[in-house]
């Protein structure tokens, strides 16, 4: 089966080339390094005895941020982490934050043979750690031949993913046969995994580390000054969270919705993608009301709706919002962004039905009644008027995500003990390599 991967892998890049060079381009930030996807990592300093190297990879900017904790944990224990990411925010998040607690930050190769096998050669991990959905056949087996131990953490399976493979188990097998522990973000996640072939001694659900993740208080000073720069007047705001095309317009419906009613209210958006700032203000200047793009600068006077067409400040914006809704969830659009962050900030929260790539997530929070599904548009302006008008309510649904999680906490305890037991079975093959590097120096 890795063969016929292998084999088909390199027509179907050339195949998704011009989309996949195209967004790189629309996106920005893609030429810094975009040698290391191709396995043109930089070569690293020499592993010294007793302190193994683990190969870290979080796709995106929500991974990055979670990982944090483990960073540093591992950092104390003396253990040298080469960091890699998808995305050039990802990647800029990195460089930010982690520089200090990494050996090294780059981008994570292309899943084809001799990228990945360049870059197995470069960095030589002693184990492995992903995150999530990242679980690459290639990868994988670059892992398998060379006896390297792979974790992945936070595991799950979208609704699309679990019921393509479990229509096609071989590829199951590929993308799951060299993972040593699979440690999921629920138990649902667990029986998906273990449906699909995985042994029940290497599944264990430990949580999803993203409630774990301590988010620092944004002080009221602060707060009063953000609101200020984004121009937003005194009263409710109503945040769309990482939207998609056709949920600003949605937005800017519950915003004429809810002014109409006499709800003293402003609206901020952050759409998943900064680069469609234009496309977002396109739509705004056909509207009624005033608008400004942070990345203009601080806005010069009151608006209706801040556009905050940044990039990673989506956790302090929160802060500010006191109805939260969640983008890539409104038909058509069927995958849906995270809810963690404003569940774990304790926001009143709605979302849309396409909530595929976080189902047991969502159905999780709207259970114990920390969240509300809107089936559509009208649905969505209906229901966050009426949240608008009920503090009451509101409060609900905040007391109820609050305690959603206190319950799911300790998440980032339980996957550093599973990454620390990895280590120990490793540590006494690892030393015995460290004189021969000292030579070769």
């Amino acid at each position: 089966m890795l063969w016929v991967y292998r084999v088909f892998f390199l027509p179907a890049l050339l195949l998704m080339a011009p989309r996949y060079l195209w967004r790189m381009w629309r996106r920005g930030g893609y030429r810094r390094d975009f040698g290391h996807r191709l396995g043109g990592h930089p070569v690293l300093p020499p592993k010294q005895s007793a302190h193994p190297r683990i190969w870290l990879q979080a796709v995106s900017v929500g991974e990055m941020l979670a990982i944090g904790p483990i960073l540093e944990a591992l950092r104390r224990d003396g253990v040298g982490v080469y960091l890699t990411t998808t995305t050039s925010t990802g990647y800029r998040l990195a460089n930010d934050r982690y520089r200090g607690l990494t050996v090294g930050i780059g981008y994570f190769p292309l899943d084809w043979w001799p990228f990945v096998s360049r870059a197995w050669r470069r960095i030589a991990p002693d184990l492995v750690i992903l995150t999530e959905g990242e679980r690459w056949p290639e990868h994988l087996h670059q892992a398998c031949r060379r006896g390297v131990p792979v974790v992945s953490i936070n595991a799950r399976l979208s609704d699309r993913s679990y019921a393509r493979l479990k229509r096609f188990r071989p590829a199951a097998r590929l993308m799951l046969g060299g993972v040593t522990r699979l440690l999921t973000g629920s138990a649902a996640d667990e029986s998906r995994f273990l449906e699909l072939g995985m042994d029940r001694a290497s599944v264990q659900t430990t949580g999803n580390i993203k409630l774990d993740v301590q988010i620092a208080p944004v002080p009221d000073a602060e707060r009063v000054s953000l609101r200020r720069a984004l121009g937003l007047p005194e009263g409710l705001i109503v945040l769309g969270s990482s939207t998609w095309p056709g949920e600003e317009e949605a937005l800017v419906d519950v915003l004429r919705a809810a002014r109409q009613s006499g709800i003293a209210c402003s609206l901020l958006l952050v759409p998943r993608h900064a680069e469609r700032r234009g496309e977002i203000e396109r739509q705004l200047r056909g509207s009624e009301f005033r608008h400004h793009l942070r990345s203009r600068g601080a806005a010069v006077g009151e608006i209706d709706i801040a556009v905050a067409d940044t990039t990673g400040e989506l956790r302090r914006l929160t802060q500010l919002a006191d109805l939260v809704f969640v983008g890539k969830s409104l038909p058509p659009h069927t995958e849906g962004q995270t809810p963690v962050e404003a569940a774990a900030l304790q926001k009143p929260i709605l979302f849309g039905p396409g909530m595929s790539n976080f189902r047991l997530l969502a159905d999780d929070l709207v259970a114990r009644g920390a969240a509300l599904l809107v089936r559509d548009r009208e649905q969505l302006v209906a229901m966050a008027t009426a949240l608008l008008r009920d503090p009451a309510r509101r409060q609900e649904l905040s007391a109820a995500a609050a305690r959603w999680r206190v319950e799911n906490a300790g998440a980032v305890e339980r996957t550093l003990r599973v990454i620390r037991d990895e280590l120990a079975r490793i540590r006494p093959a690892a030393e015995p390599a460290a004189p021969a590097q000292v030579r070769a120096r």
